[in-house]
């Protein structure tokens, strides 16, 4: 709905916000050829607080060197004034359970039923905008062509064949021993690595085909289901198979299977999968990886009583904690057990990342961004007024100090 240049037409848009709680058409931003349009920016803005201001890296941002900022060609730099979204995709870190920037940023300022009307209406807007656009996914969105197949398998045996030369050098005594692990750990570690960069190669080799055109891509790049990880297993490669955090080595003697020569190491003898689920997996690798599924499976088993178990202790020690009218905390013995709650006195649920003021945000909404940025040139920023240091740097036409003290 807002990345890039979506578009909605009068009948679509008054689809739209029927469902929601906005009761004024607002007037069109786009007009091509006698027919309105509307934007999906314009849209996800008539949910938003009419005084909010915010900007932040949106999740599809792809870490440049240099920030575009308002300039990214992915439309990943998200800038919010007075309640308009001015560029940027809303995605996971605007609104996201755990990152959700813009949510967070709701709830503390304007109060729970704000953030509970702002999360109604923009949960209608997006399924009326699916509804409209269409958003499907099938195994057909995880094929890519001849050609990237033949790079990924090439990555594929050049990794095998690295592998083959790293044991080659082990069995000859030329292998650099890494300090503290003896041989045959250091060829795991070392074999591990190279295994592990083919597979991610292979992953973005795969994710650069699919494009953000893919409805694949779209969930996972966006936060809202699946990762890279998932796609590139399906289309790339599912890479090496581990038990207890090293290759597969148990089975028969001497070897994983009958299926190798005794006494090999190389990358398929010891759980390396070169296939994809979408192409489907050879006998010993659909083998390999139930033994390092199976792993999975029993970890989450025993780790769920255990932490369970950790809880009722922690629990049954700290049930008779309370805080007293002079903020220490003590026992029913009135022992203290700290002076101070958490020994900086700050409530968790209000606080703001460990302090009890964003001091930044409020100089933002009070002086306004230009005089902000002459108090903050110094100071890098870590509050979600204006996350990042290099984002106060405004337009040099914006600026209203002179050149010199911009050297400065």
């Amino acid at each position: 709905m807002t990345y890039g240049d979506s578009k909605f037409t009068k009948d679509e848009t008054i689809s739209l916000l029927s469902a929601t709680r906005m009761q004024k058409m607002p007037k069109p931003k786009k007009k091509e050829k006698k027919a309105e349009y509307w934007t999906g920016k314009q849209l996800f803005s008539l949910a938003l607080p009419k005084d909010l201001s915010i900007s932040f890296r949106a999740s599809i941002c792809q870490n440049c060197d240099t920030c575009k900022k308002e300039k990214c060609e992915y439309d990943a730099f998200v800038r919010v004034r007075k309640g308009e979204v001015l560029c940027g995709t809303i995605d996971e870190k605007g609104i996201g359970a755990f990152k959700g920037k813009i949510l967070d940023k709701i709830a503390r300022d304007y109060g729970p039923d704000r953030a509970k009307e702002f999360l109604d209406d923009v949960t209608k807007l997006a399924i009326g905008a699916i509804m409209i656009r269409g958003f499907t996914t099938g195994i057909d969105d995880e094929d890519i062509p001849e050609e990237e197949k033949k790079q990924i398998s090439e990555v594929l045996k050049d990794a095998a064949d690295k592998v083959k030369e790293l044991v080659v050098a082990y069995k000859e005594g030329l292998l650099d021993q890494i300090p503290g692990r003896s041989l045959e750990e250091t060829l795991e570690v070392e074999a591990m690595k190279v295994l592990g960069k083919a597979r991610n190669t292979a992953g973005e080799i795969a994710g650069k085909r699919l494009g953000l055109e893919n409805s694949a891509v779209i969930m996972a790049k966006s936060g809202a289901r699946g990762s890279m990880l998932n796609l590139s297993q399906m289309a790339g490669s599912i890479g090496q198979q581990a038990v207890r955090g090293e290759r597969l080595s148990r089975g028969y003697w001497n070897r994983t299977l009958p299926h190798f020569e005794v006494g090999d190491l190389g990358a398929d003898a010891k759980g390396f999968v070169k296939s994809c689920y979408k192409s489907g997996l050879l006998p010993t690798e659909y083998f390999f990886h139930s033994m390092g599924g199976r792993e999975g499976l029993v970890d989450t088993a025993v780790r769920t009583s255990r932490s369970g178990y950790m809880q009722r202790r922690l629990i049954n020690a700290l049930e008779d904690l309370k805080v007293k009218e002079d903020r220490t905390v003590r026992n029913t013995a009135d022992t203290i057990i700290q002076f101070t709650f958490g020994e900086d006195g700050i409530d968790p649920s209000r606080g703001v990342q460990g302090d009890a003021v964003d001091i930044d945000d409020t100089l933002l909404e009070v002086l306004g961004e230009a005089e902000f940025i002459l108090l903050e040139k110094e100071k890098e920023i870590a509050s979600y007024g204006e996350q990042e240091k290099d984002m106060m740097i405004l337009e040099m036409e914006e600026q209203p100090f002179s050149s010199e003290e911009e050297e400065d």
